[in-house]
């Protein structure tokens, strides 16, 4: 028993000091005392398991596997939501604004940074890898200080399998190295269809990438040349666009680049390289021209912009539970077509005057939405790259769905299977008809029950099942939610700020 109460106590140890936390900002973000930390990390007293999901909370890292479904929500629903909740920077251009700090020699800062999962998988990668990564005290400020050489070798390998952002890599990594190796990038799986794009536009640079077979990473070697000419992108795609716009950074001359995604993201990285010195045109359009640096040092700061998926989710929210409910800090320029598409179901909702963002390019309003009555929309539903229905909005809009009369068609035709995650809301009493992996029909309006579910395997069908729980009167328990984690802070307890009642549990 002694022994393995040295071993919790390590664990804790190892993971308080790899967050560049002290003893004493430990124990007071737990309400304790330094010395009762001090005497955990030494395996001289007994920790509840309530105390050490506490720690795996502050320290955002599980210390111990309590059960193999981690975390479980327990949600009283058919409450009304009322208030006003905050939208927090954005999950997708935190993660592309973290592999884009690679670029920088110097020190990078980035503000208001949410300390999600995702966040955390990068921030272990780069940390492996020699990076110097610390979050400041009392702050969701993280500061990120590269080493003169990466130590590639040693990066933590299980880290970046759970991500898929790892092979945002590449584009920093192709000036900097002649041949580099990176595991297979996961998070979801990343087929060659969705790898390939990422490949076909850095060849362009003189990267070479071969998935050698009975192997788990890429084997990168580069050449390094000047395009020659145009990049035209096969897939209109962020992570893509991201990918290629770093290694556009790093090249001493002009690199145009077109069918160049113009999202919310892809802009957030464009912002910062202007700020690093690298000379961007073109930003919120398909068509970037990119005059880069041979190298870069600076000390730099910046602030992500707002995440409209947070908004969207929160919109959706409010609509199934029938609330009045305000969303601040919403980027407008992300959500109009949404909240549009929902007008013409509806919909009421308000919108204040427009605000800038802390980045200084990013639209903000606060919008206000009212209990509507709504319609089936009199065309599908389905999603398109930006300025279209952004393809992480559908699901939500798939959910409102539920609460509209009628019968609506969602077409999710960009991710492989995700559709299938709609009738999950079947176990709440929903309505859903599959036509094929892609489509299917929702009728409602829903009157929904309480069920006990096992979250979808991935983030918003996740975030969706629980939205729903929120609506349907009774006890509902959400199980798994890692997946949700991922991509939002602390979500259970904002939701609980405005009227949800949504308590975490955990099971031997």
């Amino acid at each position: 028993m002694h022994n393995y109460k040295r071993r919790i106590g390590s664990l804790v140890q190892e993971t308080r000091v790899s967050k560049g936390m002290t003893q004493a900002q430990l124990a007071e973000a737990l309400g304790t005392s330094q010395s009762a930390v001090n005497r955990i990390e030494k395996g001289g007293q007994n920790v509840s398991l309530e105390m050490l999901a506490r720690i795996g909370e502050v320290l955002s890292s599980e210390i111990v596997s309590l059960n193999t479904l981690g975390s479980n929500l327990r949600v009283k629903g058919g409450k009304k939501l009322s208030g006003t909740i905050e939208v927090k920077t954005s999950k997708n251009a935190a993660v592309a604004l973290l592999c884009a700090a690679l670029l920088n020699r110097g020190t990078t800062t980035l503000r208001r940074v949410a300390r999600i999962e995702e966040v955390n998988r990068i921030l272990e990668v780069l940390t492996s890898i020699g990076v110097k990564t610390r979050w400041i005290d009392g702050t969701n400020d993280l500061v990120i200080t590269p080493p003169a050489k990466l130590k590639l070798e040693q990066m933590d390998i299980e880290a970046a399998k759970k991500t898929r952002t790892v092979i945002m890599f590449l584009g920093p990594l192709l000036h900097q190295y002649t041949s580099f190796r990176l595991p297979y990038a996961g998070g979801c799986s990343l087929g060659t269809r969705t790898v390939e794009p990422h490949l076909a536009g850095l060849r362009y640079f003189g990267l070479d990438v071969e998935a050698k077979p009975n192997t788990d990473y890429y084997q990168a070697t580069v050449k390094r040349r000047a395009p020659g000419r145009d990049i035209v992108l096969t897939e209109r795609g962020d992570t893509v666009t991201e990918n290629v716009i770093m290694a556009a950074a790093l090249h001493p001359g002009t690199t145009v680049i077109r069918n160049a995604s113009p999202n919310y993201m892809v802009q957030d990285v464009c912002f910062f390289l202007q700020k690093l010195g690298v000379k961007v045109e073109g930003i919120g359009t398909t068509t970037l021209r990119i005059t880069g640096l041979k190298s870069i040092k600076k000390n730099v700061e910046y602030y992500p912009s707002e995440d409209p998926i947070e908004a969207m989710s929160f919109i959706a929210a409010a609509i199934v539970t029938d609330s009045t409910l305000t969303i601040a800090r919403s980027p407008i320029e992300f959500l109009e077509l949404e909240l549009a598409t929902l007008a013409e179901m509806g919909l009421e909702y308000d919108l204040t005057d427009e605000y800038m963002a802390n980045n200084g390019h990013t639209r903000l309003v606060d919008v206000t939405i009212k209990p509507s009555r709504l319609i089936a929309p009199k065309d599908k539903l389905h999603a398109l790259p930006f300025p279209g229905i952004n393809m992480d909005n559908l699901p939500f809009l798939g959910l409102i769905a539920t609460v509209a009369k009628g019968r609506t068609l969602v077409h999710d035709w960009s991710y492989e299977n995700r559709a299938i995650y709609f009738l999950e809301l079947e176990k709440l009493n929903a309505t859903v008809e599959m036509l094929d992996p892609h489509r299917v029909y929702i009728t409602g309006p829903t009157k929904w029950k309480p069920a006990d579910v096992v979250a979808p395997p991935a983030l918003r069908p996740t975030v969706v099942v629980l939205l729903a729980m929120l609506a349907a009167p009774g006890t509902s328990i959400l199980r798994k939610v890692y997946q949700m984690d991922r991509g939002y802070e602390q979500l259970a307890a904002r939701l609980n700020t405005i009227g949800a009642d949504i308590e975490t549990f955990r099971e031997i």
